[in-house]
């Protein structure tokens, strides 16, 4: 009899003990996510400013790089028409009303009309650096936060794992091991938030980067382009005078 009542005791102290089990489980399940990051301590709020720049960042540069695009044969064509009639004023005009870096880069080649194809190519250049300098505006921010939130990241988690192990030392080693397993999830929640945070800014910065690289080709290509189409008439005009002198 005294067995059986025993073994009931035992059966009811681990039921109690599995009900606990379950509940503090359910209780880590029903956690929001806010709650969750608020675990990760101080270091999060660095974290959090980072996310919110990489996003304004992302956002910025894709809205601008998407407005600077333009149909570049068409443009060629309504400029190399207006030129080819004479009217100057007209073309820098529609450049003006264009506003893309593409317009203005031939803009300031039109300005130079008159002088030497060297001067008007000069000109062509150094509108183009600066077109392209606007064009990685902030590109060097996304860069920076794709390094250092790894790294912040990684720094909660190493003071977090101090803080610890400093209380198992306070406590002469007696601990649950249940309460080092909970110091320990909330120290990798900086690092896992910074390698998120690292991962999309670094994956996006590749994404933009390629994107500046396609519209700077299609820039030198068009920029080549209309220096060819305004030296086009000038080499027909040396055809006809050999042909009336042979």
């Amino acid at each position: 009899m005294q067995v059986l009542l025993f073994i009931f005791i035992q059966s009811q102290a681990d039921t109690s003990t599995a009900a606990d089990t379950l509940g503090l489980a359910a209780q880590q399940e029903s956690m929001s996510m806010f709650e969750l990051l608020a675990e990760g301590g101080i270091l999060m709020i660095p974290l959090f400013i980072l996310s919110l720049v990489a996003i304004f960042v992302i956002a910025e540069r894709w809205r601008s790089l998407n407005n600077s695009r333009i149909e570049v044969d068409g443009f060629l064509r309504t400029v190399g028409s207006m030129l080819k009639d004479g009217d100057r004023q007209r073309a820098l005009t529609y450049c003006d009303g264009i506003d893309k870096p593409l317009a203005r880069i031939l803009k300031a080649g039109i300005k130079r009309l008159g002088r030497s194809i060297r001067d008007i190519e000069d000109a062509i250049h150094n509108a183009g650096k600066k077109e392209i300098f606007h064009l990685e505006k902030r590109m060097n921010w996304l860069a920076t936060i794709a390094g250092v939130a790894p790294l912040i990241g990684f720094t909660g988690t190493v003071t977090g794992m101090i803080e610890a192990f400093m209380d198992i030392q306070s406590l002469q080693g007696n601990v649950n091991p249940s309460v080092l397993a909970g110091g320990i999830w909330e120290a990798l929640i900086t690092t896992a938030t910074g390698l998120i945070v690292g991962i999309i800014a670094y994956g996006f910065y590749n994404f933009l980067l390629g994107k500046i690289n396609r519209t700077v080709h299609e820039l030198e290509n068009a920029s080549a382009d209309f220096i060819d189409m305004l030296q086009s008439p000038s080499k027909n005009k040396k055809d006809k005078d050999r042909q009336k002198v042979g």
